[in-house]
């Protein structure tokens, strides 16, 4: 088994939900949704964590999740700051939102020498999602791969969701349409981000949630790719997106991107409205025995 490394984004602004939904509790003993996802990649064979996160977010990272998955596994703190970007370019001084997915995980570069899948930090992925992407990580095919979630499994009922819409081929990604999802009319309608016409999905349409899997070759593509955005974007607002580097790396045909089905259900905090429902989740997860009410507590 390779050695395997957990990176999860984290200096996200949480805007629709009104805080810091990484360190909201939702489990029974105070978890954190992110506690979820680390348990679930420990047992799946992932032994190193590195959070992407603000520098004024470290104490508080550091003395809640930290002080508790620090004994469980290696940990790094990485810092996306507006900062880390090259000396002849410069971010405007009024802008707060950081620069994006893809400079969040081009800032873990120094510490990243091993396959890795991302995640986002207030997400809960299910734990056959670890294992699938801990599996393709174990193989001795370099390649990228993406986990892939039933647009059913993703939904909220309190309102529209942004999903990155797969269009595949014989388990093979050809592109990913960010859209807006909602449910209308009893349809399923993706409403792509471009301004591309509305379409109908089905319930079992597979959907990016950002868990993909990487090797640390990725680095050099996501260099380029960020050159161009500081080059051409308009730095005041734009971001550089992740989504964007793994398609322009389907584009050029310098990689394939193989689609990993899962049946995992996926549950979030998009809005304040769901956090009763994700934590009503877990409960019921506890309740059959997949995890234990104090997590981080060793069953007997």
């Amino acid at each position: 088994m390779k050695n395997k490394t957990l990176l999860i984004l984290a200096a996200g602004m949480g805007s629709r939900y009104g805080g810091l939904k990484q360190t909201e509790k939702f489990g029974p003993s105070g978890e954190f949704i992110i506690d979820y996802s680390i348990y679930d990649a420990i047992k799946n064979g992932f032994n190193k964590v590195v959070f992407i996160i603000k520098e004024e977010n470290y104490d508080l990272f550091r003395t809640t999740v930290g002080k508790r998955i620090e004994k469980q596994v290696d940990v790094e703190y990485v810092f996306q700051n507006l900062d880390n970007v090259p000396k002849k370019y410069k971010i405007p001084a009024d802008r707060v939102k950081p620069l994006g997915t893809a400079h969040a995980i081009l800032c873990a570069k120094d510490v990243i020498n091993e396959p890795f899948v991302i995640i986002n930090a207030d997400d809960f992925y299910g734990e056959e999602a670890f294992e699938l992407a801990s599996k393709d990580l174990d193989s001795d095919v370099e390649d990228i791969s993406i986990i892939g979630y039933k647009v059913v499994n993703t939904m909220t009922e309190n309102g529209s969701v942004k999903r990155g819409v797969l269009n595949e081929k014989d388990g093979l990604l050809l592109g990913i349409i960010e859209s807006v999802v909602e449910k209308k009319d009893g349809k399923i309608i993706a409403s792509p981000l471009n301004g591309d016409k509305p379409f109908e999905i089905t319930k079992d349409t597979n959907v990016s949630m950002n868990m993909i899997t990487f090797y640390p070759s990725i680095f050099k593509h996501i260099e380029k790719d960020f050159i161009d955005f500081l080059e051409n974007a308009n730095l005041e607002k734009d971001e550089c997106l992740i989504p964007n580097t793994v398609t322009n790396l389907i584009n050029s045909k310098e990689a394939d991107v193989r689609v990993i089905n899962t049946n995992a259900k996926w549950v979030g905090v998009t809005y304040k409205e769901d956090k009763e429902s994700v934590q009503e989740y877990i409960n019921s997860l506890i309740e059959k025995g997949i995890y234990n009410k104090n997590l981080w507590k060793k069953r007997k």
